[in-house]
């Protein structure tokens, strides 16, 4: 896949990787509706795993491809919405804390931090994107404010990432004999599809809009 230098190309890769995971999503919609009664309950269970499998990997390859959009543009941090040299530094942070690192340490993190504002974001850290596979509410959370995008698309949506789509994949990952209803078949493929759709339009609106830079 190319990189992102423009809007355009942003847009073109979101929606082709977004078309494939719909598309699947819709085939085994139909799949379900045709099969007969003892099919039916296995193919509910792999929708299930199928929708969450995409809701995690759309959200990744979107936040990777936009924040990467941004990082091509080569702005400085002080061109940028605060929340990129907040990103820059959270990685170097938490290994900090993690390796108690000596004074003189903490002091050139914080030197860096002084300095940072007229650096470049050209690189970003993975790290930084990470659904931990198990991308409920509060890792979106983190995934929408590391972007430096709202909630707001998610209002209410709570519910259904953790428990309709998040515990039910872990129920059946882990063996679990949990039954998925028929009836439940729109909710959470449908519900899955306008996830993906939200988050993507979002960082769509964000590039286009130019909301990532600095008021």
């Amino acid at each position: 896949m190319s990189k992102p230098y423009t809007e355009a190309i942003l847009a073109e890769q979101l929606s082709r990787d977004r078309t494939w995971r719909i598309r699947e999503i819709s085939d085994l919609k139909v799949a379900v509706k045709r099969a007969d009664s003892s099919l039916r309950q296995v193919l509910l269970r792999s929708l299930v795993t199928i929708c969450y499998a995409h809701w995690e990997g759309s959200v990744r390859l979107a936040a990777r491809k936009y924040l990467e959009h941004i990082a091509l543009r080569k702005f400085r941090f002080d061109q940028l919405n605060p929340q990129f040299l907040r990103n820059y530094f959270l990685p170097r942070l938490a290994s900090l804390a993690n390796s108690k690192g000596s004074i003189s340490e903490r002091c050139d993190i914080v030197d860096e931090i002084l300095s940072g504002p007229g650096n470049q974001f050209k690189r970003v850290n993975e790290d930084l994107v990470n659904t931990k596979s198990n991308l409920n509410y509060d890792v979106l959370k983190d995934i929408c404010l590391v972007c430096g995008i709202s909630l707001d698309a998610f209002e209410g949506r709570e519910t259904f990432i953790d428990i309709v789509l998040l515990k039910r994949r872990n129920a059946i990952a882990h063996g679990e004999d949990t039954l998925i209803g028929l009836e439940d078949l729109d909710l959470v493929a449908d519900g899955t599809v306008e996830l993906m759709r939200a988050f993507g339009d979002a960082l769509e609106n964000h590039a286009y809009l130019g909301a990532y830079k600095a008021a």
